[in-house]
């Protein structure tokens, strides 16, 4: 399938960045806003002055508030909204699109109430169509800054990796490709959970030891739940994984850290997202997770403190050396005997 249009629905800073490499490999991209005033600015100054000002869009972008006039007669369509949006969205644009489009997310969530990853909402609600996943450690405004970048694209079919590797690739950015599309999706869903944590630390004054422990023992826990989800553990130890983790993890410009910050500076949650301003996912997915572990029964105590921090109100500075001291599992357990794994973590 030869491509001449491109859609991204969603007119956040990622969806922003991923219009303009699009456009600048010379497609044309019809970019969706749900704002009107702002998809008539860019179409004016060619620049997201709401979330990357000063950053020059090419002209092969069209935006519209108009989903029928954005995604109507294209090959490709990358959703990019939040996950508590995602369905609703996405049932809008399949008025419009063509029966054989690809459909790529990006959004790192999942949905409440169902635990659905975004990639299981396509499929429920197209389920003709060809679904992939975009993941990895894609700090938007380094992006724009032509720093060298890396991302995922997973999917089960070999012409929605070949297609969007086609699209995406340049000189700053790299797209690698994976067949485990679950895999790659938890890991960008679950790594918001732990850059809450770091923020958290962070803002308590503890240093690089603190969150190379907390990097390294959150990746443990993602494979652990991944795990007994179907995921390949081993998936976690790539781009969308552990790559994706480390730079959440330590870096101001990810929303779900600055969350942590706020929250490790006394402020509530709620305080903590108006002063962020955008989407954290993490701030659903850990009562998401939380939940689901519980049911299946799998051990997390990071994810568990941050939702008793969150949502029950407990007290910071005690959940946090509880979780380091609390967990006596062994330090790599991706090859480890689940039997040895459960022996070590039962009380002496």
């Amino acid at each position: 399938m030869a491509i001449s249009k491109v859609a991204v629905v969603g007119g956040g800073s990622f969806g922003t960045v991923i219009a303009n490499i699009i456009a600048q490999n010379g497609y044309d991209v019809g970019f969706w806003m749900r704002s009107e005033e702002l998809a008539a600015a860019v179409n004016e100054h060619h620049e997201n002055q709401a979330y990357l000002p000063g950053y020059a869009l090419s002209p092969r972008i069209s935006a519209t508030h108009d989903m029928r006039e954005a995604v109507a007669e294209s090959d490709v369509i990358f959703v990019a909204v939040p996950s508590a949006s995602f369905r609703t969205v996405v049932r809008s644009l399949l008025q419009f699109a063509r029966p054989d489009v690809l459909l790529i997310s990006t959004t790192k969530g999942i949905e409440a109430g169902t635990f659905h990853l975004m990639s299981q909402i396509l499929s429920e609600e197209a389920p003709a169509a060809k679904v992939g996943v975009l993941s990895g450690p894609n700090l938007a405004r380094e992006i724009a800054e032509n720093q060298l970048a890396g991302t995922v694209i997973a999917s089960n079919h070999d012409e929605v990796r070949e297609k969007v590797q086609q699209l995406l690739k340049s000189k700053y950015f790299r797209v690698y490709t994976n067949d485990d599309m679950f895999g790659v999706e938890l890991g960008g869903s679950l790594k918001n959970i732990y850059a809450i944590i770091a923020g958290i630390a962070a803002a308590l004054g503890m240093g690089h030891n603190t969150n190379s422990m907390l990097v390294t023992r959150s990746l443990t826990e993602m494979a652990r739940f991944g795990r007994a989800l179907g995921a390949d553990p081993m998936t976690f130890l790539g781009l969308a994984g552990v790559g994706d983790l480390v730079v959440t993890c330590s870096s101001p410009l990810s929303r779900n850290y600055r969350i942590g910050l706020a929250l490790g500076a006394g402020k509530d949650i709620e305080t903590a997202k108006r002063e962020v301003g955008q989407t954290a996912e993490g701030v659903n997915t850990v009562k998401q997770v939380k939940e689901k572990a519980d049911e299946l029964g799998v051990y997390m105590p990071l994810a568990s403190g941050l939702y008793a921090i969150i949502y029950e109100k407990a007290e910071i500075k005690h959940i946090l050396s509880s979780l380091m001291l609390g967990e006596q599992a062994l330090d790599v357990e991706f090859a480890a005997r689940q039997e040895k794994v459960l022996e070590d973590r039962s009380p002496s």
